[in-house]
C-alpha cells in the first residue's frame, strides 16, 4: 500500500464526464501559422498608426480579432507586446477619451490583456504601473461588469 502515491493518479482518465478544455469553446478556424502572420501584420499597422498619433485606431486594430485557442501562444505574446507598446506610449490624460471611444467588446478584450500582462512574470516590473492605470480607468468607464465578463469567459488571450 505504501508504494502507490495516490496524489499522482489522474482520476479524469477514468471519468467519462470529464470536462476537456477544447469542449469549452470553439477554437479559431485559422491555423497557428496564419494567426501569427496576421498578428505580425497588425503589429506593423499599429506602429504606423502610432507614428501618426492615432492611438484609438491602433488600439482598436490590435483588439479586433485577437488570437484564441491552442497552439497560438507566440501570436498571443506578440499581440500582448504590441498592445503594451500602445499603452506605454499613451499619455495618462488621454486614457479616458481613448477608452470611451472603444466598443464594449473591445473594452472586454482590453481587460483580458491587462490581466494577462499583470499575470506574466517580469511584466509587472516593466509596465505594471501602466497596466494598473489603464485597469483603473477602464473599470471606471466600463464598470465592474467588464471584469465579470472577462473572468467568466473561457477564451484566453
Amino acid at each position: 500500500m505504501g508504494d502507490i502515491n495516490f496524489r499522482k493518479i489522474d482520476i479524469d482518465l477514468y471519468d467519462e464526464d470529464a470536462l476537456v478544455e477544447t469542449e469549452l469553446y470553439d477554437p479559431g478556424p485559422r491555423d497557428p501559422a496564419h494567426v501569427l502572420n496576421d498578428v505580425k501584420q497588425k503589429a506593423g499597422a499599429v506602429r504606423s498608426a502610432l507614428s501618426k498619433g492615432d492611438t484609438v485606431g491602433a488600439l482598436t486594430f490590435v483588439l479586433e480579432d485577437p488570437p484564441y485557442g491552442p497552439g497560438v501562444d507566440e501570436a498571443k505574446n506578440l499581440n500582448l507586446q504590441t498592445l503594451v507598446s500602445i499603452l506605454n506610449s499613451t499619455k495618462s490624460a488621454e486614457v479616458p477619451g481613448v477608452l470611451k471611444s472603444l466598443s464594449p467588446d473591445a473594452q472586454d478584450t482590453l481587460m483580458k490583456y491587462l490581466y494577462k500582462g499583470m499575470a506574466m512574470p517580469g511584466w509587472g516590473d516593466v509596465s505594471g504601473s501602466v497596466l494598473l492605470v489603464w485597469h483603473e480607468k477602464l473599470t471606471e468607464i466600463a464598470g465592474t461588469g467588464c471584469i465579470v465578463r472577462v473572468m467568466t469567459d473561457r477564451r484566453t488571450v
